[in-house]
This record gives structure tokens, C-alpha cells and sequence, in this order.
């Protein structure tokens, strides 16, 4: 690849995103087992080849910049902070895949100087691609095209919010909403929920229990060109480079 221009490496990103959704798709119709990590989380054949389509095909493409990804962080390749770095996800929402469902996805994001600065977000099931950045507007692509997407103004009725399946029972987040005019609360894994604030169909996700750096950047990336935002629960930005990769709660919101 001998271009650098933003819009080079979002195509580059996406394009991988979409091959390894691609991948993951036909170990999910075949059949596939899981195996727990050091961590007790749990892993899987998609995970780990997804991962090594996307290492090679970043590494071979722009080979000066680093890429931190989930499976090699597992098995001891640490990486380092640098001015510039990939964090990938090949497999978000592992316990949604294995567990038949549908929410899991493929996060290929860009950091720049700490900030998310472009993403792209695959939802296999779905057929869906969901891409944006500082300079690149946010679109989903899927079966029927390629769609211009953003955050919407909350209704009048109060919000539409998406919590994690995993910590649907915890006291914190009812403590969290108490004070605030709600008009739905659903419950769902992955970084699906990012794409759903950002395109309009729910307003607020609150995240209060913990989450890696290449759970949130492509899709911190894509939620801010289509108008929302994700801060610390302070109110500042999250960003990128953080101790071991490890996030604070935040909160992603749509349009204020």
C-alpha cells in the first residue's frame, strides 16, 4: 500500500472487516468448538482466524503501523503505545457467537495521538459494515446499499437505551438511569449496540462494567461521525493507550 491518506486505511480496514465477517460466517455454519482463556472468557476457531486474516492483511498493507490485537494481547504478545496503532477485535461478543445468537462483530479501529480517529465495524449475522472517522462520514452498508447514517435528537418520551446482556442485573446501571425520563431498555452483547446508537434506532449506552481499548475504538470512531459521542462518566473523552489496554466506564450517547 503505498498511500497513508485516511481514507486508504478506512477502505483497508473495511475491507478486511468484511472478509473476516466472511470468515467467521462459514466456521459458524460448519460447526465450531469453545475453549475458555486464562481469563475465563471464552474463545474460539472464529476468533482466532478472523484475527490472523486481518493481522496479515494490515501488516502486509501498512507495515509501519503497529497493530494490537485481542487474541495476540491473550497469549502474551503485550505491544506498546505509539503515536499511531490498529486495535482489533476480530470477534466481539464471543459468548453471543457461541451461544447461537446473532450479536457479535469484527472491529477494525484506527488510533492516532490517543484519539479513535477511524473505524470499521463488521456484523456478520447481519450483513451489515459500518464505517466512519474524523474526516469520513458515517454509512452502513448492507444488502440493500450503502446508507448515510446518524445519531438522532432523543424523543419526547424519554430514551431508548441498550445495556450489556452480561450486566443486565447490575444495581449500578438502575442506580444510573433513575433520574432520567426512559422509554425502553433493552439488553444485547457486543458492540452492536454502538451501531445501533449510531444510527438512530436508540439513544444512549451505558457502559458501567469494563471493557479493552479494541472493544470501543472502531466503533468510538463511527459513533462520533454520525453525532454521538463517548466520554468517561466525567464528562472528558475517552481515549487510547490507557495501562494493559483497559477502559473506565463510559457512556455513549446520540445527539445532546
Amino acid at each position: 500500500m503505498t498511500s497513508h491518506t485516511d481514507a486508504d486505511l478506512l477502505a483497508l480496514a473495511a475491507r478486511l472487516a468484511e472478509e473476516a465477517a466472511e470468515i467467521i460466517r462459514t466456521i459458524r455454519a460448519r460447526g465450531f468448538e469453545t475453549l475458555t482463556k486464562t481469563d475465563a472468557s471464552p474463545v474460539t476457531e472464529a476468533d482466532h482466524a478472523a484475527e490472523a486474516h486481518i493481522l496479515k492483511g494490515l501488516r502486509s498493507a501498512v507495515p509501519d503501523i503497529p497493530v494490537i490485537a485481542e487474541e495476540e494481547v491473550a497469549s502474551g504478545l503485550r505491544g506498546a503505545v505509539s503515536p499511531s496503532y490498529w486495535l482489533v477485535d476480530p470477534l466481539d461478543g464471543t459468548r453471543e457467537f457461541a451461544a447461537g445468537r446473532d450479536d457479535f462483530t469484527v472491529n477494525i479501529g484506527l488510533v492516532r495521538d490517543g484519539r479513535a480517529v477511524l473505524g470499521a465495524m463488521a456484523l456478520p449475522a447481519y450483513h451489515q459494515l459500518y464505517t466512519g472517522g474524523i474526516n469520513a462520514p458515517a454509512e452502513r452498508r448492507d444488502r440493500t446499499g450503502v446508507h448515510r447514517i446518524h445519531t438522532r435528537t432523543p424523543p419526547a418520551e424519554g430514551l431508548s437505551v441498550l445495556a450489556s446482556r452480561h450486566y443486565a442485573d447490575d444495581p449500578r446501571l438502575a442506580a444510573y438511569l433513575g433520574e432520567r425520563r426512559i422509554a425502553s431498555i433493552g439488553n444485547i452483547g457486543s458492540a452492536v449496540k454502538f451501531a445501533r446508537v449510531a444510527e438512530g434506532a436508540v439513544d444512549f449506552y451505558p457502559r458501567l462494567g469494563p471493557t479493552m481499548e479494541w472493544d470501543t475504538a472502531a466503533p468510538q470512531a463511527i459513533v462520533e461521525a454520525a453525532g454521538g459521542h463517548i466520554t468517561q462518566l466525567d464528562g472528558t473523552s475517552l481515549l487510547y493507550g490507557k495501562p494493559d489496554w483497559k477502559n473506565p466506564p463510559f457512556l455513549c450517547t446520540g445527539t445532546l
